[in-house]
């Protein structure tokens, strides 16, 4: 009886099984063809292209990842120089791709955090004790008294994908060995103190501030910022002050005895070096007290 039972179920199963199974077949066939007829060919130069590139999908070069530029790039060679992440050397690996030569070389672009003010160098109304991220903190108006300056929160830490942004002592300090200009930093800063700047020479000068406070108001609340004195735009023209603050023309940035003049003579000593061999800030207290004890 048992068996019959059985015999009678299998006998009504297998009829539904082979149509699934047939079905099954036609479609998987169907799929294939499709794929065979609507498969988009490549350009084997665009995949070379895409392997030249670091493919770490920074954003560096404007699109949504290393595919993207890849694409772009081959149809569009104007692009060419645009991988921040693999710098000269990617850009002449694809131009070798593509058959082009690179007219010159090209001035890399590098973060430069414009403060140079760390814990002990800020005046805090209150302890802010809300969500840790610059963003957040950035909407309350009292987490410290310079509404300008670095948050320190490392909200630019988390997107560096090099290992070249970190939080010393309160402030966003980059690691000039690991920048690759992807310029991740400068787009997620709320205060936009990161700014991307064409690094010349190894060391770039520069105003470590971004204060747009009268200078009574910056001694007020910051050791280290820039209190629009007018010193610097004396010995160079390349300083220039606009909104209460000092700011150096990058593009033609040469050093060259006034800007150091305007370094040494900077009474804050917000005027400072920046990059791979930068030498440490001055600081125009200690100065004072050493010439006192003197």
């Amino acid at each position: 009886m048992t068996s019959y039972i059985l015999g009678l179920a299998f006998g009504d199963v297998w009829p539904a099984a082979a149509l699934l199974l047939g079905l099954g077949l036609l479609f998987a066939t169907v799929l294939l063809i499709a794929s065979i007829k609507l498969q988009v060919e490549i350009d084997p130069k665009e995949e070379q292209i895409l392997f030249a590139l670091p493919r770490v999908d920074c954003g560096g070069c404007g699109y949504a990842g290393c595919a993207a530029y890849a694409k772009a790039v081959m149809h569009h060679p104007e692009l060419l120089g645009r991988c921040t992440a693999g710098g000269s050397k990617v850009a002449a690996m694809i131009a070798s791709i593509m058959s082009y030569e690179l007219a010159g070389g090209t001035i890399q672009a590098r973060a430069l955090v414009h403060c140079r003010a760390h814990k002990d160098d800020k005046t805090f109304y209150s302890k802010y004790e809300g969500i840790p991220s610059c963003i957040s903190a950035n909407a309350y108006p009292n987490v410290q008294a310079c509404g300008f300056g670095c948050l320190g929160f490392g909200d630019c830490t988390h997107v560096c994908k090099f290992n070249a942004m970190h939080i010393i002592d309160g402030l966003a300090t980059v690691n000039y060995d690991n920048c690759t200009g992807c310029g991740a930093c400068a787009k997620v800063c709320p205060r936009f103190i990161i700014q991307m700047v064409p690094y010349k020479y190894e060391n770039m000068m520069t105003v470590a501030c971004s204060s747009k406070e009268n200078g009574k108001n910056t001694r007020a609340f910051c050791k280290v910022g820039c209190i629009a004195c007018g010193i610097c735009t004396k010995q160079s023209d390349l300083f220039a002050i606009k909104d209460n603050l000092s700011r150096m023309d990058y593009t033609r940035y040469e050093p060259s005895e006034a800007t150091e003049t305007a370094l040494k003579k900077c009474p804050t000593g917000v005027i400072v070096y920046r990059g791979k061999t930068a030498p440490p800030p001055r600081n125009p207290a200690a100065e004072k007290a050493k010439t006192a004890a003197v």
